[in-house]
C-alpha cells in the first residue's frame, strides 16, 4: 500500500492539523492541489460542510477515545480492502446481491440489503481514506478500491436501467445515502461523467415524486431520510432545484399530527401508522433533521419554515421523557429491541448527540438547556458510558465529548414527575432514585411490531409491560441480553395467555390491533392513574389492568381476567434479569430463599417479597404467587433472523400470579417498590392502612392513600367508588393539599364522551379554576362537575381546582 504524499509533507500537514484541533483531514485527490472552495461555489461549500458533519470536527485524533476509534476504522477498512473481490453479482464474496428471482419475498429483501450494505462498506473505506489517524489516510490503493467499487455497483446493480427488488428502503434510502456520502468524500477523485451516472441512478430510484405526497413510505423519519438523499444528490450534481425540493419536502414533517405518522401534541411519536417509535425511527428523524438544518444553515436553501419550532419543542416534550441515564426506553423502540448489537443505551447515545447537533439551529436558551440535559444523561450512564460506545460514530463522540468537557455547563438532574402519552398508549414515571415506563395497546396502537424478520416474539410487549430502572442500579436490566433470553410469555407487568404463538403472530408492520378503546388515564404531572382494557393477541384473553403511579410505588391491580384458550393465564409481577451470575438473594416474608438453580416455589399467603439490588413487592392482604429462579439460554437469531446464532445465557428471578386454566373473573393486586430495602418493604406490608383498595372489579378499579390524601379510580363503567360517582367510563384522580385546596383530574381514555358527570362527596367551599367546558355546582356536602366534549381532548387530563370547606 502506498501513499500519494511524501512523508515530510504528510507529517507537516498532520502536525499543523492536530495543532488546529484535529478531526477529519481534508484531502484532495492525488495529483491535484488541495484548495479552499471558492466563495462563489455554493456546492463546494456544501460539500465541505457535509464532510465535516459526517466525519466529525473539533477533536484530536491522538486523544482517546478518538485515537482507538480511528485505528479501528482503519483496521475495518483494511479488512474490506483485502476481501473486496468484484465479481458478477457481488463486490464481496459474503455479500452477494444478484437476485435470480427478483421480487419482494424474504430472499429478495436479504439480497437488496446486501446491495445497500456494499455501499455502506465503501463509505467506511472512504472515511478511512479521509480521516486522519486511520493508518490509511490518503492511501492510493484504498482510494482506487473505493472508485472501483463504485463503478462495479453502478454497472452491476445501482443504475438507471435497473428495477428494484426486495426492500424499497435499500434502494431509496440505504444505498443512495451511502453512495452520495462517498461521492462527497471522494468528490475530487471521481470523474464528472461517473458522478453524472451515479446521480442519474439516484434520480431513477428516488425521483422527485418520492416526496410528492406525505403518505406511505414518505412520512416521518422516512421522509427526512428521503430529503437527505435529495439534498445530497443536489449537492453532488450541482442541482439547486433538488436541494430546494429537499428543504421544502421537510415541511410536512413539522406540523403536529392527530393520526398516523409524526409528532403529536402530547409528545407521542408514531411511525408505520401504529407503532410508538420515539427511540428508533424518531431517533433517525431527529438526527436527519439536525444534519439537514446544519448543512443548509446560512445558505440560499436554509430551512426557515417557522413550524420547525415543533421539532425543537419536541426535544423536551417527546424525546427527553424517554431518556434515562443515557438509555432510551425500549417501550418506544419497536422492533429495534431485537437487534443484539445495539441495546437501549447504544440507542440512547445517538439521540443525545443529535440533540447537541440540533441545538446549533435552536435559540441560545434552548441550546444551553439541551446541552445541560445531555451532560446529565451522559455523566449518569454508569452502565454504558457514551464515550465507550463502540457503535457510536466519531461525529457523535465528538459532540458528546464537547458537552462533557465543557466546564461552564451544569448537568441537569433527572426530573421527578409523570408523563402520559395517550396518542401512543405509553406512560413514563420518574421519582428520586428510579424511573418506570408502561406500554399498552388499543385500536390505534399495535400490540407490537415485527417485520424484516425482526422482533419475532415481541407479542406481549403491549400487554401492559412495566419497565423500571434505578438511578444507580439495574440500568442494564433490558440491555444485557434480556430480549433473547427472557420468557416472552412472562414479560414484567403483563397479563398473558400461555397459548403458544407463532413467530411474528398477528402479522408484520404493526397491523394487529386490539378491538379496545379504554386505554389511557389521568395525571397531575406528579402522580397518575392509568388503565388498559386488555384483549390478548390471537387469544380469548380479556382483562382490566390498572396502575397507580405514586411517590415511592406503583400500585398494580387486575380484574375481570378471563380466557378460553385451554391454557393457563398468568400475570407477571416481575421478571428480573440477574445477569450471568444471578446470585441476588430473594426474601419472602423475612425468609431468604435458596440460590440454587433451578429453584421454584408456590408462595402461599405471601405478604411481601424482596430481591436484593432491585427492590420490593407488597401483596395487600396476602396472596398466592409463584416464584422461579432459573438459567435461561437463547439466541438473538431466535427473535431476529439476522441475529447471531451464538447461545447466550442469563439468570432470572420471576414472580407471577397463576390464574389457572381458562379463568373467569380472576384478580390480582400488588405494589412495586423500586430500590426499596427489605426493611422498608416489610414496613409497607405491615402498614395495612397505607393503601386502601376501594375497588378491583371488572367495572371499576380504585385506590385511596390517606397519607397522600389521594383517591384515584378507573371507571370502566359508571358507578360509585368510595367518595366518587361517575355516570360514564372515565379516569379520575383527586388530591387534597395542605393549603386547603384540592385538584380533581379527569380524562376520558375512550375519547368518546360528549358529557361526563362526576360527583365528589366532599364538602367544597368554592371552585377556584376549571376549563371553560366544565360546569360546576358545590352544594356544601358534595361537588358536582359536568365535563363537556371530553372526546375533543384526545384523552388528555382536565383539571379542576377547588377550595375545601
Amino acid at each position: 500500500m502506498t501513499s500519494a504524499w511524501s512523508r515530510r509533507t504528510f507529517l507537516a500537514t498532520s502536525a499543523a492539523f492536530t495543532a488546529a484541533g484535529g478531526g477529519a483531514l481534508m484531502l484532495a485527490a492525488p495529483g491535484t492541489a488541495a484548495s479552499a472552495a471558492p466563495e462563489d461555489d455554493a456546492y463546494a461549500a456544501l460539500r465541505t460542510t457535509w464532510s465535516a458533519l459526517i466525519l466529525g470536527e473539533g477533536f484530536s485524533p491522538t486523544a482517546e477515545p478518538f485515537r482507538s476509534r480511528l485505528a479501528d476504522l482503519g483496521a475495518k477498512a483494511s479488512r474490506l480492502l483485502e476481501t473486496m473481490a468484484p465479481a458478477q453479482g457481488s463486490l464481496w464474496p459474503d455479500a452477494v446481491f444478484a437476485d435470480p428471482d427478483p421480487d419482494t419475498d424474504a430472499e429478495s429483501y436479504v439480497l437488496s440489503g446486501r446491495m445497500a450494505d456494499s455501499f455502506v462498506r465503501l463509505n467506511t473505506m472512504a472515511q478511512a481514506y479521509r480521516q486522519q489517524g486511520t493508518g490509511l489516510t490518503g492511501n492510493t490503493a484504498l482510494r482506487d478500491a473505493v472508485l472501483t467499487g463504485l463503478e462495479h455497483l453502478s454497472t452491476q446493480v445501482y443504475n438507471d436501467g435497473q428495477s428494484r427488488y426486495g426492500n424499497w428502503y435499500s434502494w431509496q434510502i440505504g444505498a443512495p445515502q451511502a453512495l452520495l456520502d462517498v461521492c462527497v468524500l471522494m468528490y475530487d477523485a471521481i470523474a464528472q461523467e461517473r458522478l453524472a451516472r451515479y446521480c442519474a441512478a439516484v434520480d431513477h430510484f428516488v425521483p422527485d415524486s418520492a416526496v410528492a405526497s406525505y403518505t406511505g413510505t414518505s412520512t416521518g423519519a422516512n421522509r427526512v431520510d428521503l430529503c437527505r438523499v435529495l439534498a445530497l444528490r443536489g449537492v453532488v450534481g450541482g442541482k439547486a432545484a433538488k436541494i430546494a425540493l429537499a428543504r421544502d419536502a421537510l415541511s410536512p414533517v413539522f406540523p403536529l399530527v392527530t393520526r398516523g405518522d409524526g409528532l403529536y401534541a402530547d409528545g407521542s411519536f408514531i411511525q408505520h401508522t401504529t407503532v410508538p417509535y420515539t427511540g428508533s425511527y424518531g431517533s433517525v428523524m431527529l438526527g436527519g433533521l439536525g444534519l439537514l438544518f446544519a448543512l443548509l444553515k446560512g445558505t440560499t436553501w436554509e430551512v426557515t419554515d417557522p413550524k420547525r419550532q415543533v421539532v425543537f419543542d419536541a426535544v423536551e416534550n417527546a424525546w427527553a421523557p424517554f431518556l434515562y441515564n443515557g438509555l432510551v426506553m425500549d417501550s418506544v423502540a419497536g422492533r429495534a429491541i431485537s437487534r443484539g448489537e445495539v441495546d437501549d443505551h447504544r440507542r440512547g447515545h445517538p439521540i443525545m448527540a443529535s440533540i447537541v447537533l440540533l441545538g446549533r439551529g435552536a435559540s441560545a436558551a434552548e441550546n444551553a438547556r439541551w446541552r445541560g440535559l445531555v451532560k446529565g444523561w451522559a455523566q449518569r450512564d454508569y452502565y454504558s458510558p457514551p464515550l465507550s460506545n463502540p457503535s457510536l460514530g466519531l461525529t457523535a463522540l465528538a459532540r458528546l465529548k464537547s458537552v462533557l468537557d465543557d466546564p461552564a455547563l451544569t448537568p441537569v438532574a433527572e426530573p421527578a414527575g409523570h408523563r402520559l402519552f395517550p396518542d401512543m398508549a405509553r406512560a413514563t414515571h420518574r421519582r428520586p432514585g428510579w424511573a418506570a415506563s408502561l406500554s399498552m395497546a388499543d385500536r390505534r396502537v399495535t400490540y407490537y411490531e415485527a417485520g424484516n424478520g425482526e422482533n419475532l416474539r415481541g407479542w406481549h410487549t403491549g400487554s401492559g409491560m412495566l419497565y423500571w430502572w434505578g438511578d444507580t442500579f439495574a440500568n442494564g436490566q433490558y440491555s444485557d441480553a434480556f430480549w433473547p433470553t427472557v420468557d416472552p410469555y412472562r414479560l414484567p407487568g403483563t397479563t398473558a395467555s400461555r397459548k403458544v404463538l407463532a413467530d411474528g403472530a398477528g402479522g408484520d408492520w404493526g397491523v394487529s390491533l386490539p378491538d379496545v378503546n379504554w386505554v389511557g388515564g389521568v395525571t397531575d404531572s406528579k402522580r397518575a392513574a392509568v388503565g388498559q382494557y386488555l384483549k390478548g393477541l390471537t387469544s380469548t384473553l380479556m382483562a382490566k389492568k390498572s396502575w397507580f403511579f405514586l411517590d415511592d410505588t406503583v400500585v398494580c391491580l387486575g380484574a375481570g381476567i378471563h380466557g378460553r384458550d385451554g391454557t393457563a393465564v398468568e400475570t407477571t409481577v416481575d421478571n428480573r434479569n440477574l445477569g450471568p451470575t444471578g446470585n441476588a438473594p430473594f426474601t419472602v416474608d423475612g425468609s431468604v430463599k435458596p440460590l440454587t438453580l433451578p429453584w421454584s416455589a408456590t408462595l402461599t399467603g405471601a405478604s411481601w417479597a424482596h430481591l436484593a439490588g432491585h427492590g420490593g413487592y407488597v401483596f395487600p392482604g396476602g396472596a398466592t404467587v409463584k416464584a422461579l429462579r432459573e438459567d435461561r439460554t437463547g439466541r438473538w437469531r431466535d427473535i431476529n433472523k439476522a441475529g447471531s446464532t451464538d447461545p447466550v445465557s442469563r439468570k432470572y428471578l420471576t414472580l407471577w400470579f397463576d390464574h389457572g386454566q381458562d379463568p373467569t373473573d380472576a384478580t390480582y393486586a400488588y405494589q412495586l417498590l423500586p430500590g426499596a430495602s427489605p426493611q422498608r418493604t416489610a414496613a409497607r406490608a405491615a402498614d395495612s392502612g397505607w393503601l386502601r383498595v376501594l375497588a378491583n372489579t371488572d367495572a371499576q378499579q380504585g385506590v385511596s392513600v390517606p397519607s397522600l390524601r389521594l383517591t384515584a379510580v378507573n371507571f370502566w363503567f359508571g358507578g360509585t367508588v368510595g367518595p366518587l360517582v361517575a355516570d360514564a367510563p372515565c379516569s379520575v384522580m383527586v388530591t387534597e393539599h395542605a393549603d386547603g385546596t384540592a385538584t380533581v383530574c379527569v380524562s376520558d381514555p375512550m375519547r368518546a364522551r360528549t358529557n361526563l358527570t362526576l360527583t365528589w362527596n366532599r364538602a367544597v367551599a368554592s371552585v377556584v379554576s376549571k376549563p371553560a367546558t366544565v360546569t360546576s355546582a358545590a352544594t356544601g356536602a358534595s361537588l358536582r362537575l359536568v365535563f363537556g366534549d371530553l372526546s375533543g381532548t384526545r384523552g388528555a387530563t382536565q383539571t379542576v381546582k377547588v377550595r375545601l370547606s
